[in-house]
């Protein structure tokens, strides 16, 4: 049993086949997955999305590359739609210096926004952080001095020390399909040493195919090659990675399991 904790079904190339890409992820094993925001003024998609299919849950959230276009989402209105039934997390928000498609200034504004909605909230905050450790280490560090809040680093792309502050803090490390690139030395470290009770599996699809599918359309059935990269680092079996990580995504996205 697998849960993938971030996809985005509402993206064409999964939205176009959904029957099948159910289907699929379910001859995998994948009994549940979140679809997860990229703009707030996108929530009813994400929405109908998680009403119309069981297996399906979302979240609310501007992803950095949109911060600066939605800067006047202030963060009750993340804690007003993040009441929907179906919705079990805040984001994915967070910091992208890779690409910089968003003054810094105006993703660190959001994501401090989405810190404190998942504080008042409870629900999980899904961070996306790509060549920003220091800066997001430091706010995730300034933020919780002001109160502990549930957090995960989705799509974990970074190195140890950004992995151990983050733990420190209580925070969860998801792996996506790139743990399965030759070249991810560093994140297969982190995969070796993150607490059993503290890693989820993803396929953050449709991109970052893992190998044997790198360079196609990714899928949620596919978070299986994932999860088969983090058992044979940690030296463990499927089974247990799914028992593991699925244990963990309902600890951690709490409102999934009611």
């Amino acid at each position: 049993m697998l849960i993938d904790s971030h996809c985005h079904l509402d993206f064409e190339s999964l939205s176009a086949d959904l029957e099948g890409v159910f289907a699929r992820a379910q001859a995998a094993g994948v009994t549940g997955m979140v679809t997860i925001s990229t703009r707030v003024e996108n929530f009813a998609t994400y929405a109908a999305l998680a009403e119309k299919y069981p297996n399906v849950w979302c979240s609310v959230g501007t992803h950095p590359h949109n911060a600066d276009q939605e800067l006047r989402i202030e963060t009750n209105d993340l804690v007003r739609l993040s009441a929907h039934p179906r919705c079990v997390a805040i984001g994915e928000a967070g910091l992208d210096y890779f690409y910089d498609n968003a003054p810094r200034e105006a993703q660190e504004t959001g994501l401090r926004r989405h810190i404190a909605a998942a504080r008042i909230t409870g629900l999980p905050l899904v961070i996306h952080s790509r060549q920003a450790d220091d800066d997001m280490a430091r706010i995730l560090e300034e933020e919780t001095g002001q109160g502990a809040f549930p957090f995960v680093l989705h799509c974990f792309t970074a190195g140890r020390e950004l992995a151990e502050r983050s733990l420190a803090l209580g925070g969860y490390i998801s792996f996506s399909g790139i743990i399965t690139f030759r070249n991810a030395k560093e994140i297969q470290e982190v995969a070796q040493i993150v607490p059993a009770d503290r890693y989820l599996v993803e396929t953050d699809s449709p991109y970052l195919a893992p190998i044997p599918h790198r360079g196609q359309p990714n899928e949620p059935s596919y978070v299986r090659h994932t999860a088969e990269k983090v058992a044979e680092i940690r030296g463990v079996s499927l089974e247990q990675v799914g028992r593991e990580s699925t244990e963990n995504f309902y600890r951690l996205f709490s409102k999934a399991a009611v």
